[in-house]
């Protein structure tokens, strides 16, 4: 007779743990942002000053990671990065008066960029925390979108009158929730679809790290794809997670993007700023050759 197994289902070698897809790419990024954390510690090249630069930066309502309000540090990154155009989230108050956080008068003075009018309150930086600030240029349009979703979220879109041509930015930051991001970026593919054509840059904390199908951002790769390799932005500390976005329409309007990386950026938010060098007139050929 063969012996009794004496074992329970309880006490039978347990299979081994899969971890989500999701987790376990999380831990690949985070991996690979170590990795690179460790190769570029030696060295790390500041911004190329030449040519339009575009940047966005969510700015962490100006506390930084040591828990500190100090609105002038935040100022003081946005100067280091030597942009042209520059989109940021978190710039006014959430709760109350919508009053802005930044000291536009300091901002000017070291970083040489200009506040864009879109407030609908006194005292307001932008719409729903999206601000805009331009060296150089002007507004020739303003337009506040809302955007659907549980919390309130908004998204602005300026045309601007450059001495390289006309650009049309969007500057958003989008939900916490995918089906809210999914209805959010076609909001803004419709807005954008809907105005005449022109350049057009998307800028701004998408609060997306998945590639692929699985994006909330798929939706906008025919009109802003192919998207690039992804830069981890944050958090700041130890950026694996690529929340924040530079993409353009047509393409060759955005070169690659960069995550900027200095002591003072990775104290001043939680999110790192990212960058990329625009081309508005080759994008504009582009754009008249296709049509």
């Amino acid at each position: 007779m063969p012996p009794f197994d004496t074992t329970t289902p309880a006490e039978a070698t347990p299979r081994p743990h899969r971890l989500p897809d999701q987790v376990r790419g999380a831990l690949r990024m985070l991996e690979g942002a170590l990795a690179r954390r460790a190769l570029n510690a030696a060295h790390r090249p500041a911004a190329p000053r030449e040519g339009l630069i575009a940047a966005s930066y969510n700015i962490h309502k100006c506390v930084g990671m040591d828990k500190r309000f100090d609105p002038r540090r935040v100022a003081d990154v946005i100067a280091e990065l030597g942009a042209d155009v520059v989109a940021l989230q978190e710039a006014d108050r959430r709760f109350g008066h919508r009053a802005g956080l930044l000291d536009l008068a300091h901002l000017e003075r070291h970083a040489g960029l200009t506040l864009i009018p879109a407030s609908p309150v006194d005292g307001g930086h932008g719409w729903h925390g999206n601000a805009l600030l331009v060296r150089g240029g002007r507004a020739t349009r303003v337009r506040r979108l809302a955007l659907p979703g549980a919390e309130p979220r908004g998204a602005l879109i300026v045309d601007l009158a450059l001495d390289g041509g006309p650009l049309r930015v969007v500057a958003a930051h989008l939900g916490l929730l995918r089906r809210h991001r999914l209805r959010q970026a076609e909001a803004i593919l419709t807005a954008v679809r809907d105005a005449p054509a022109m350049p057009t840059l998307l800028l701004g904390d998408m609060n997306e790290w998945r590639p692929g199908i699985a994006s909330s951002l798929a939706v906008l790769e025919p009109m802003f794809g192919p998207f690039g390799h992804p830069v981890p932005s944050f958090p700041s500390r130890l950026p694996f997670l690529a929340l924040d976005q530079v993409l353009g329409h047509p393409r060759g309007l955005v070169a690659a993007t960069h995550v900027h990386d200095s002591p003072l950026a990775r104290l001043a938010s939680d999110h790192l700023p990212i960058w990329a060098r625009i081309d508005v007139a080759a994008a504009a050929e582009t754009g008249s050759a296709a049509a």
